[in-house]
């Protein structure tokens, strides 16, 4: 007996989105370390960081709630919003950022020529110029994922929702005839994060769990009323 093929939903086959929720973020910063150790990011020294040279695919944005004496500190994690109507896209000269068929604001490195249009038209900064050539100290190189490029210098690079994972994860299931299970693909960030904050799926499946989180009534966009249609959505703080 044959397995049943299931067919893509929408006209497209996935739409990959991530569910961040702010209620559980404790600001550790798991998904920023877990995030450098996946994807090559190349080590920033202290005097690159001081010099606004350092390169982090993910941040943690640090803000303040409530009137001295009783003020406490709130973390919201910042990536690449992955957006349906990127402005980073139509600036590029060369074609080096493009959209993919599931949803992802994809980055060709060798393609890119380092005119960094798109980190300057992008609202959310997330895109980050690689100044020098890539090092890591000893023993960090012997980590580096086979999985992922090692980008030289002179390029932008920036999140990419682990797209070797989802690749990984879509070639799987492929053989086996079917679609990518709901929690079968998870990006490095989403994996480390010790509070699940962080959610990562197909919003496409009605019965996933960022599709049905998405919906909640807590969620929002960052700038959403630039019309960038981002992939990523927050749930607020509760009360």
């Amino acid at each position: 007996m044959s397995e049943h093929k299931e067919e893509p939903q929408d006209g497209r086959p996935y739409k990959w989105e991530m569910v961040i929720d702010l209620d559980r973020c404790t600001g550790c910063e798991a998904c920023v370390v877990a995030c450098h150790a996946e994807n090559n990011i190349r080590i920033s020294g202290e005097q690159e960081a001081a010099d606004g040279r350092a390169i982090n695919w993910i941040r943690i944005e640090r803000y303040w709630e409530g009137e001295y004496p009783n003020v406490k500190a709130r973390f919201m994690p910042v990536l690449c919003q992955h957006c349906g109507n990127a402005p980073c896209e139509p600036v590029c000269p060369v074609y080096a950022s493009y959209h993919t068929p599931d949803g992802l604001n994809a980055q060709v490195y060798n393609r890119c020529i380092g005119v960094r249009y798109c980190g300057n038209n992008c609202p959310y900064t997330v895109r980050q110029f690689n100044w020098f050539d890539p090092h890591w100290d000893a023993p960090l190189a012997e980590q580096l994922n086979p999985d992922v490029t090692v980008r030289q210098n002179g390029i932008m690079e920036k999140c990419t929702f682990c797209v070797q994972r989802i690749r990984q994860g879509k070639e799987q299931a492929e053989k086996e005839g079917r679609r990518v299970r709901d929690g079968e693909v998870v990006p490095a960030c989403v994996q480390s994060c010790p509070t699940s904050a962080l959610l990562f799926g197909d919003r496409n499946d009605p019965t996933s769990r960022v599709s049905q989180s998405a919906a909640s009534d807590r969620g929002f966009h960052l700038l959403e009323e630039l019309g960038t249609h981002p992939a990523i959505t927050y749930l607020k703080r509760l009360p």
